[in-house]
């Protein structure tokens, strides 16, 4: 079964309803200096759930995606997954793990909606709707840390659970699962710097690329990067926001060349891709570190344009977000603003 890390606890800070609510970065937990312990805890891990399944469904189509509760489960809760769109291969992971974990549980009904784009109201609006349509649990990852509160209290005063997959807002939750973003910052940045050393270089400017100045996990990511970098002689260049807009990182990639960067880094997929992308159209061999593993992103990792990227842990997020869901609605997890990390790992070519 998979096992969830030590959880412990957190002290989270910081219109119109959609028709179907489409489809696409992420904040972050503040960590208590003294942590608790859950008491749904069990062995280091959530009391056991069937053994994930070996195979899922294909990505699904774009819109709402429900999965109904197997014939002869006991009581039957309904379960919504919001991402921040249903596009990025990142959110269909989580949706995996969640369409797993509810056939094991059997008792669910479960809906997968987001907005077509990052956006606040958007995505409040998809809260909304899974509240008027009888969700007693909701797994969302915020757009921002701020921006969909009003909707949660809503959810919240109706009686839904909040979980957080990847991406937590301020609004007090059951519990968060996501990536340690500054630790994961940090392990991309020590990742470059072996493959800088490798190519015998040692000192010069360093592109860095993020979503937007709210997408807050993108900006741990990026505060552990630098810090890594801090007393070297690499110089990191000022942030490009790619703002939904792939042209803006393969602009600053072409800048930068013009420059004489030494290396890019990517916070996300969108970022690490379009990054990848404008090397590899350039012919050049720059260094490129990056986030996530989407088909793409792996592309450029096994044709050698891109060094690196850190592979983290959706389908987890979404499978263990799914069972302490079900367990809080079942009274048996109590405690509330809980974290897990779910780590990442180094993916280079020569560990595909």
């Amino acid at each position: 079964m998979y096992k969830l890390q030590k959880i412990i606890g957190i002290s989270v800070v910081t219109g119109l309803l959609l028709s179907g609510c489409g489809q696409a970065g992420d904040p972050e937990i503040i960590m208590p200096d003294t942590p608790m312990q859950p008491s749904a805890a069990v062995n280091g891990g959530v009391a056991a759930a069937a053994e994930p399944a070996a195979a899922a469904a294909e990505t699904p189509d774009a819109g709402a995606q429900e999965t109904q509760p197997a014939a002869g489960s006991g009581e039957a809760h309904t379960v919504y997954l919001i991402t921040m769109d249903l596009a990025d291969s990142y959110w269909q992971s989580i949706d995996k793990g969640c369409k797993q974990a509810a056939d094991e549980l059997g008792n669910i009904t479960y809906k997968w909606i987001g907005p077509d784009t990052h956006d606040d109201a958007l995505q409040s609006a998809c809260v909304d709707q899974a509240v008027s349509e009888g969700a007693d649990a909701i797994l969302i990852a915020a757009n921002s840390a701020d921006g969909v509160n009003a909707s949660l209290q809503k959810a919240a005063d109706a009686g839904c659970k909040i979980i957080y997959v990847d991406s937590a807002a301020s609004f007090d939750c059951v519990t968060a699962l996501a990536t340690d973003n500054e630790a994961a910052g940090k392990t991309a940045a020590e990742s470059m710097k072996t493959a800088l050393a490798d190519r015998g270089i040692t000192s010069g400017t360093i592109g860095v690329f993020g979503v937007t100045q709210d997408t807050a996990s993108c900006v741990a990511r990026e505060t552990g990067f630098r810090a890594a970098f801090e007393g070297s002689d690499f110089v990191l260049a000022d942030t490009v926001y790619m703002m939904d807009d792939a042209a803006n990182i393969k602009n600053a990639v072409t800048a930068g060349q013009g420059q004489g960067y030494v290396a890019y880094f990517g916070t996300n997929e969108g970022t690490s891709v379009a990054a990848g992308e404008a090397v590899k159209e350039s012919g050049k061999d720059d260094l490129v570190v990056g986030f996530d593993t989407s088909d793409a992103m792996l592309a450029l990792i096994a044709d050698g344009t891109a060094y690196a990227t850190m592979q983290q842990n959706p389908e987890r997020m979404g499978h263990d977000g799914m069972v302490i869901a079900v367990q809080a609605l079942e009274g048996t997890y109590t405690d509330t603003n809980t974290k897990t990390d779910t780590g990442v790992t180094v993916i280079t070519a020569d560990s595909m």
